[in-house]
């Protein structure tokens, strides 16, 4: 594990952004809100000192409407690895609003996602607003462990425990 890694955004995973546009899509005519988290690209496979968004994390107790989405920031991780946020505009406008320049001041890149929510319906931004340019890279994700991550074995050798050969206190 690297202790310092490059602070430059290469670009959003291919995954990680088609997620993004499918919850934009999925949230309407509500805005959707939800912020970026970035890996290593070296961890990746890239031969790049920099860092790839891999993730949009959902923030639990989000309120969104047509014009706004709230987060508690009570609820937000604090994660070494977040680079930013991500949000939608339903009316389709992918220009920050003084909102949306309120919150930028975290992290590095904000992507706002306009209506009809296709592949060319978005923009990122820097913590000043400016428009930047965001590669999307095919990149394989690392699997995370998953909840559901155990065999039949694992579950015989749960239920063949005998509770009776614990000692008595």
């Amino acid at each position: 594990m690297r202790l310092f890694r490059s602070s430059e955004i290469l670009g959003i995973a291919e995954d990680a952004l088609q997620f993004a546009l499918a919850a934009s899509e999925d949230a309407h005519p509500h805005e959707y809100m939800g912020f970026l988290r970035g890996e290593d690209a070296r961890s990746l496979g890239l031969e790049r000192d920099g860092t790839v968004i891999t993730d949009v994390l959902v923030i639990p107790g989000t309120e969104s409407n047509s014009v706004s989405a709230t987060v508690k920031t009570s609820q937000i991780p604090n994660d070494f690895n977040s680079v930013g946020s991500v949000h939608s505009h339903p009316n389709g406008v992918l220009k920050p609003s003084k909102e949306d320049l309120a919150t930028f001041g975290r992290g590095k890149v904000h992507i706002i996602i306009g209506y009809p929510y296709e592949r060319e319906d978005w923009q990122a931004f820097d913590r000043n607003g400016d428009p930047t340019e965001l590669d999307v890279l095919d990149v394989s994700l690392p699997e995370g462990e998953s909840f559901f991550d155990f065999t039949q074995a694992d579950i015989d050798a749960e239920l063949d425990y005998d509770f009776d050969d614990e000692a008595d206190p």
